[in-house]
C-alpha cells in the first residue's frame, strides 16, 4: 500500500507530484529546495540553502515515521562549481556516519535563486510501517 505525504505547495498539484511517497518501508522525498522557513525566500548562501533542503526532507521523513538518519540514497544538485564547494561540508555534517549513496550534479534548477536541489530515498526500520 503506498501513501503519499504533501506539503501543501501549489507546485504539487499544478506538475501532479507528491512530497513524499510511502511504498512499505521505502520513502521516496521528491527534490527539495532551500528556502528559508521563515521569509520563503532563498538564501544566497548555497551552504544554508542546503541547511534548509535538509532540515525539510528530515521533516517530512518525520511526518513519515523516519529521518536523514534512514537515509539510503542522496541525489544532489546544485547549479554550479562554487555550490559544490559550499555544499559537500554540510553534507558530511549530515550524513558523516550515515553513509547513503550519493549522486552529485551540476544542473540548472528551475526556481529563481534555487542553488541547490536535494532528494532522498529512505528506509524504515521494520516495526515502523504505516498503512
Amino acid at each position: 500500500m503506498r501513501n503519499r505525504i504533501f506539503s501543501g505547495a501549489s507546485s504539487e498539484a499544478i506538475a501532479g507530484y507528491a512530497k513524499a511517497v510511502i511504498d512499505g518501508r521505502i520513502i521516496y522525498v521528491s527534490g527539495t529546495t532551500g528556502r528559508d522557513p521563515v521569509t520563503n525566500e532563498f538564501p544566497e548562501d548555497p551552504a544554508q540553502q542546503a541547511r534548509n533542503a535538509l532540515s525539510s526532507i528530515n521533516d517530512t521523513l518525520r511526518q513519515a515515521g523516519s529521518s536523514l538518519a534512514d537515509a539510503v540514497v542522496s541525489r544532489v544538485f546544485v547549479t554550479d562549481a562554487e555550490a559544490a564547494s559550499a555544499v559537500v561540508p554540510v553534507l558530511g555534517e549530515v550524513f558523516g556516519d550515515i553513509r547513503p549513496t550519493s549522486t552529485f550534479l551540476i544542473c540548472q534548477i528551475p526556481a529563481s535563486g534555487a542553488r541547490v536541489e536535494i532528494e532522498i530515498t529512505a528506509s524504515r526500520s521494520d516495526s515502523v510501517i504505516l498503512g
